[in-house]
């Protein structure tokens, strides 16, 4: 089972990117919708991957992935953000963020992360099905 915690306050906005993580049948989806949430999840539950949404500025979505690898640094990352590949990798660089999801990600962009996740676990020996 993949358990995937969403931090976000668009999940209406979000809708379609929510419907293709929830069709996989090996995800558990969970929501939080502010930053302490979002740590008593990491705290307690552990989950495979958290999803950032894009907060008021990139900053703040990154300062979250701070504060989450300081509670459990194996926890995986990925940010909802308007900023290009390049610039996001800049400003993210040595944070370990899986990857930079788009500002009105789709069943496409769900898929895509699902597989990215299974394959980096994959390469960690965490047998995760597909």
């Amino acid at each position: 089972m993949l358990r995937i915690l969403l931090v976000t306050v668009r999940r209406e906005h979000l809708r379609v990117f929510i419907e293709g993580l929830s069709s996989d049948p090996e995800v558990e989806l969970e929501y939080a919708s502010s930053e302490a949430e979002a740590l008593s999840i990491v705290r307690n539950n552990c989950p495979h991957l958290v999803i950032i949404d894009s907060g008021p500025s990139d900053n703040a979505s990154l300062d979250l992935v701070r504060r989450i690898i300081s509670v459990n640094a194996m926890v995986n990352t990925a940010v909802v953000s308007p900023l290009s590949e390049a610039d996001f990798h800049d400003k993210s660089e040595g944070l370990g963020v899986l990857c930079r999801l788009p500002l009105e990600p789709g069943n496409q962009d769900s898929r895509a992360l699902l597989q990215l996740l299974r394959d980096v676990a994959a390469l960690a020996g965490n047998n995760i099905r597909s």
